[in-house]
């Protein structure tokens, strides 16, 4: 029998072999069987190809320096993307040279091969906390966030299309993973360079850590930046103090959440003072600071602002407006109503979950407790199953298929806010009722990408939303300036001015003696738009005819009229509920945490 070999191929057999039904196939090669003959096949052509394996191996050898370098160096943020930052020497590198030149064979290619996977999955998190720090301001949590790429991926659909966004998902997965395939690749090439190379690598190590600790020692600085630095183990640690952080915080945050000072106030003594008004709170999406002080934003607000204020001033209302410092930035809204109507610091998803599932007292729900309103919820961002209702005191939720809309979304809004409002006065604000109402409402048309961004049309021409069919179709699209922007602030202003435009015609036309609105952003816009280190504060109103709902609030500070002064009063998202209950004559009653 002939010795097989990467030279040598045995005889075909014969075809009526082949063809014989009762002649069993040869079984495949094994698959290292398969993988030796390829490394043989690989060791032939550098035998005849010499100067060409060479150039390949330096090649290779100079892609995994660059990539593991790349990978110790590389920052978390956007903002410190910059090149200065690969101009320094990394310690992880130099101690990870000495470790794996001390090491026998097996147990530095081990050893290679975990420190090159651990170096790649700290790149993806690297590169998660830029995408995070850029639309939310913070950064990625380990524990906590992978629900939101479920959220981004939706956006991404919403926004660029389904196609878009599941290539986007497929392409971020293959990134990954290569990511954890290559630094490892790399790194097993070049413990294995170290190793080839043992005496020189041992000398190179020895001075390279010379270097590091004197510009260590000294601060020495390249290009404003150290020279010496151990970036790579500093994010691990903040990631692993993230964690460890977040498990604490969850106890902590529980017994937080039962402390509440008014959780065993009686009904009847919550919120005396605004019997028989209909109470109105509404949320307006990225409605942030930088909407009216930005240069670029803040002139077409502001004129929105003062016109809808003498507006209503004639209609016979009045307003004060003030500052919230909200408990998220650039997304996750959800985080922001909690906040607001619980009174509680609601600022990632594991303290969401705890609160929603606990008894503590929301501001809507302390009207359904009094049992002398009766309570709903405008919600046309929601889109599924929402058993949060119950927590919020909500008697009945109108969500996106509730409200009759048959005209096309825009991106991510399911609707515009005029016909969003315009639904609520037929279904519920408009109607006669034996009690007083308290509504939530969200309006959506200022969500991200704020392309394509709904005009107002007649109040009477709003039907069942098919007079926006022309409007969406003319619009702006979202691919056009989702990634530029000046051109991404100029369509958040519009989308903000059409939102507050909205809502005060809705009042100004609508609205009665009796009727109470407080409405508020639920955060800032990305940093693309409010700029890096922005605030995260945003407006809040109180609007109403009766005078002495505005003078119940004197103490506040508040600016008269729609737009809050510069300096007027700040207070954190979470105070706002006691001092809303304070004002209007609750009497606290604590429950302890």
């Amino acid at each position: 029998m002939p010795v097989i070999t990467p030279f040598h191929r045995p005889p075909r057999p014969p075809d009526d072999a082949a063809d014989d039904p009762g002649t069993p196939a040869a079984p495949g090669p094994a698959p290292l069987e398969t993988f030796r003959t390829r490394l043989a096949h690989w060791r032939a052509w550098r035998t005849r190809h010499p100067r060409a394996a060479l150039a390949v191996r330096r090649v290779t050898t100079a892609v995994s320096a660059i990539l593991v370098l790349g990978a110790l160096l590389l920052p978390n943020t956007l903002v410190a993307l910059e090149p200065n930052r690969f101009a320094r020497i990394p310690g992880e590198a130099v101690v990870g040279a000495v470790l794996l030149l001390c090491l026998p064979r097996l147990p530095r290619l081990v050893a290679a091969a975990l420190f090159g996977t651990a170096l790649g999955a700290l790149t993806v998190l690297n590169l998660l906390d830029m995408g995070f720090t850029e639309y939310l301001g913070r950064n990625f949590n380990l524990v906590l966030d992978w629900g939101l790429l479920d959220d981004a991926q939706s956006f991404v659909a919403d926004s660029m299309g389904g196609a878009a966004a599941t290539w986007a998902a497929v392409g971020a997965v293959v990134l990954a993973v290569l990511l954890l395939v290559l630094t490892a690749l790399a790194a097993v090439r070049l413990g294995e360079l170290l190793a080839a190379h043992r005496e020189r690598a041992a000398r190179g190590a020895l001075m390279a850590a010379t270097v590091w600790m004197t510009c260590a020692a000294l601060g020495v600085q390249t290009f404003g930046v150290p020279v010496a630095t151990t970036s790579a183990s500093q994010a691990a640690r903040a990631q692993a103090h993230r964690v460890a952080d977040t498990l604490r915080d969850e106890a902590a945050f529980a017994r937080e959440a039962k402390a509440d000072r008014f959780g065993a106030t009686p009904g009847d003594q919550l919120v005396p003072d605004l019997r028989g008004k209909d109470m109105i709170f509404t949320f307006i999406e990225s409605y942030g600071r930088s909407a009216i002080e930005d240069p670029v934003m803040a002139p077409g607000v502001g004129r929105t602002l003062d016109a809808s204020t003498a507006a209503l001033a004639q209609a016979g209302f009045h307003a004060r407006s003030g500052w919230l410092t909200s408990a998220t930035y650039g997304g996750s809204s959800w985080l922001g109503h909690s906040t607001f109507l619980s009174g509680l610091w609601v600022d990632n998803q594991q303290r969401y979950r705890t609160v929603t599932a606990g008894d503590h007292l929301t501001l809507t729900k302390a009207f359904e407790k009094t049992g002398d309103w009766d309570t709903v919820g405008i919600m046309p961002g929601v889109q599924k199953a929402w058993p949060e209702a119950d927590w919020y005191g909500l008697d009945k939720v109108y969500d996106a298929f509730d409200v009759g809309y048959r005209g096309p979304k825009f991106s991510w809004s399911t609707m515009p806010d005029q016909y969003a409002l315009e639904a609520f006065q037929r279904l519920e604000h408009g109607r006669k009722r034996e009690r007083p109402l308290m509504a939530e409402v969200i309006l959506t048309s200022s969500h991200q990408p704020w392309a394509p961004v709904p005009r107002m049309v007649g109040w009477d021409e709003v039907g069942d939303g098919s007079v926006y069919e022309g409007i969406e179709a003319a619009g702006v699209k979202a691919s056009d300036i989702i990634t530029d922007s000046a051109r991404s602030k100029e369509e958040y202003g519009r989308s903000i001015q059409y939102s507050l435009t909205s809502l005060t015609q809705w009042l100004e036309r609508y609205g009665t003696d009796d009727t109470v609105l407080v409405f508020l952003g639920d955060h800032q816009p990305l940093a693309r738009v409010s700029g890096d280190g922005a605030s995260r504060d945003v407006p809040v109103s109180v609007v109403a005819k009766d005078p002495k709902v505005l003078d119940a609030i004197d103490d506040w500070d508040w600016t008269e009229g729609l737009e809050p002064a510069k300096d007027a009063p700040v207070w954190k998202m979470s105070a706002f509920r006691d001092r809303f209950l304070t004002a209007y004559g609750s009497v606290p009653h604590p429950t302890k945490g």
